[in-house]
């Protein structure tokens, strides 16, 4: 589902108030012709992101699916300088083209790309000690949401937020469908999330570039 109004205040708002930069531009760019799919978060989701890491006053981020590190640059540039940013993904050829994005934007000191299953990497990061994370941001395999969010809430404290993407899903989250594993996964995440006494939480539908889908935020309070 898509609406050219949609897209062109989605253009109004980028250009007024979340404009682009040459590194957030060639970062697109070379996703692109890289053949990764165009599926990163829109500027002013891009700036969302940004502004809630900044409000939490991060300085240890937690990204779950990286893809060519569009949305890793923007959670990272609100870090101090001292502020580490670790994002797992899944493709190592999409792996690579974030790095050199992530490079290219002069992140890469407080940036860590970590190739592999984000489900087997998570259990090295508990081991070592990486947590707590101020922010977790998912956007990976929805399937697999619900256990991102148990690992999130592994590697958090109270205080930490957890923002998960793509949960609305067109509108499709309301009506179950065992065929399509990302609305049962999507909706699995809801109902753990609904009874998990450790987190306060809310989601909200979104439309634009995008098309129409919508973020749930969560804020673990224990």
């Amino acid at each position: 589902m898509t609406n050219p109004q949609w897209t062109a205040v989605d253009q109004y708002f980028a250009e007024t108030i979340a404009p682009a930069d040459d590194a957030l531009t060639a970062t697109l760019a070379d996703s692109t012709a890289a053949g990764l799919p165009e599926i990163a978060v829109a500027p002013n989701q891009g700036k969302l992101l940004h502004l809630l890491a900044a409000t939490q006053g991060a300085r240890n981020i937690l990204e779950i699916g990286t893809l060519g590190g569009y949305s890793t640059i923007w959670l990272a540039r609100a870090l101090p300088a001292d502020g580490r940013l670790i994002t797992l993904e899944y493709d190592p050829a999409h792996a690579e083209v974030a790095r050199a994005n992530v490079a290219r934007a002069g992140l890469d000191k407080i940036v860590e790309v970590r190739t592999g299953a984000a489900l087997d990497s998570l259990p090295g990061l508990e081991a070592e000690g990486a947590g707590p994370f101020d922010l977790v941001f998912i956007d990976a395999d929805k399937v697999n949401n619900p256990r991102y969010v148990e690992w999130a809430l592994k590697l958090s404290r109270p205080g930490t937020m957890i923002i998960v993407d793509n949960v609305v899903r067109g509108g499709k989250i309301t009506t179950p469908d065992p065929a399509d594993p990302a609305i049962t996964g999507t909706r699995e995440l809801f109902d753990l999330v609904a009874r998990e006494p450790r987190l306060d939480a809310t989601a909200l539908q979104t439309v634009g570039t995008k098309g129409y889908d919508g973020l749930l935020l969560a804020r673990v309070v224990s």
